[in-house]
């Protein structure tokens, strides 16, 4: 006899499989077709080892961002200032690969504090029209250099 996972495992795993699955299937698609990634620097080579984002086939995969300024310091005053530089960090990254936040189809939000989800939210609804939000996931973590939230996302190339 088996005993069931606790009820918050359960809901991280589901959470992790909703997080990959998405990637994994644009990923199987493009490698099928034979894209070639296309890495995308729009300040220039990386000072760390990871790209800001990564073009595949139709799909652009937008690394973990925080609400840094250009000279790699976290913007004063709490969740909703980071969250509105870490947008603007996205929306000037896509904009190198010529794609606005209208084609973020998908975000992955990491907040150090859920209880501040509604700060972050009234910001991040303001980058996106119409009702037309990107499907999304959160969960909590421990965050860099103190950082209050961090975001990756995923959009679709033109």
């Amino acid at each position: 006899m088996t005993t069931p996972l606790p009820v918050a495992l359960r809901r991280t795993l589901s959470l992790a499989l909703l997080t990959v699955l998405p990637f994994t299937s644009a990923c199987r698609a493009s490698v099928r077709t034979g894209a070639v990634p296309q890495f995308i620097h729009p300040d220039g080579p990386p000072a760390n080892p990871f790209s800001p984002a990564v073009r595949v086939g139709d799909i652009i995969f937008v690394s973990g961002t925080l609400g840094t300024r250009p000279d790699g310091t976290l913007v004063p005053g709490g969740i909703q200032p980071e969250t509105r530089q870490l947008l603007e960090n996205i929306k000037r990254t896509l904009a190198a690969a010529d794609v606005g936040m209208d084609r973020v189809v998908k975000c992955t939000v990491f907040l150090a504090d859920l209880e501040e989800w509604p700060a972050m939210n009234e910001v991040y609804r303001s980058y996106f029209s119409n009702g037309k939000y990107p499907a999304r996931a959160a969960v909590q973590a421990t965050l860099l250099f103190g950082a209050r939230v961090e975001m990756e996302c995923a959009a679709a190339a033109k």
